[in-house]
């Protein structure tokens, strides 16, 4: 089956699950959480070995402004992964409890075969979630629509993780948009930026601001 075709199967099956998740909207994704302190000493940068960082990443305004090129090199001269431009953040590493991402993320026209955010784990397998960008639709990995379009717009994004539930939970704007299984234990951390994937664009890019990562009360 073509990728098109294939793709389209995807996402209108996604979108028949999507209308059941707009029932849980009440109220904020943040309620019961306290946020942790940040500084830039927590934003870690990944970009390719060979160029400096200057190149693939801006901070003005508050917006913090990544891109990558697909011919672009990996992290590290050993690495086999593909090229990023990311966000990793440091110091709050975590193996259990119930954490969440918060960050209002810009996707530009044009960007596509990305993942723009990620929770990272130490273990195999390196990731128990991506969003990534395909033809302006937000994805979980590959098959699951998490937002029909999100090209030119700046869209707020919670990502919560219950590690002792393995359960992760996706709000974009306040509304519930994904819940799904996680993969198990492991120690973990959350990224942001762009990081090729499969059928990528040869450029891409992606923005961010007001980032904040918080700990469900006790």
């Amino acid at each position: 089956m073509a990728f098109s075709s294939w793709f389209l199967l995807a996402f209108l099956v996604s979108f028949c699950l999507l209308k059941d998740a707009h029932r849980f909207s009440n109220g904020d994704p943040t309620d019961g959480f306290t946020a942790v302190p940040l500084t830039e000493r927590n934003f870690d940068m990944e970009k390719p070995y060979d160029i400096p960082l200057e190149e693939r990443y801006s901070f003005v305004n508050g917006v913090r402004r990544m891109w990558v090129y697909s011919s672009d090199k990996p992290l590290r001269p050993d690495s086999k992964t593909k090229p990023r431009t990311e966000i990793r953040i440091r110091g709050y590493d975590y193996s259990s409890g119930t954490w969440q991402f918060e960050g209002y993320g810009y996707v530009p026209n044009g960007t596509s075969g990305t993942n723009i955010m990620q929770i990272h784990r130490s273990t195999y397998p390196a990731t128990t979630l991506m969003l990534r960008v395909y033809g302006g639709l937000l994805t979980n990995y590959v098959w699951t629509v998490v937002e029909p379009y999100v090209y030119d717009r700046w869209m707020r994004v919670n990502v919560i993780h219950d590690v002792d539930a393995n359960k992760l939970t996706v709000f974009i704007d306040g509304v519930q948009k994904l819940e799904a299984e996680g993969n198990g234990p492991g120690t973990f951390n959350f990224k942001c930026g762009v990081y090729t994937q499969n059928y990528s664009t040869y450029s891409m890019e992606s923005r961010w601001r007001d980032i904040r990562i918080l700990k469900k009360n006790e």
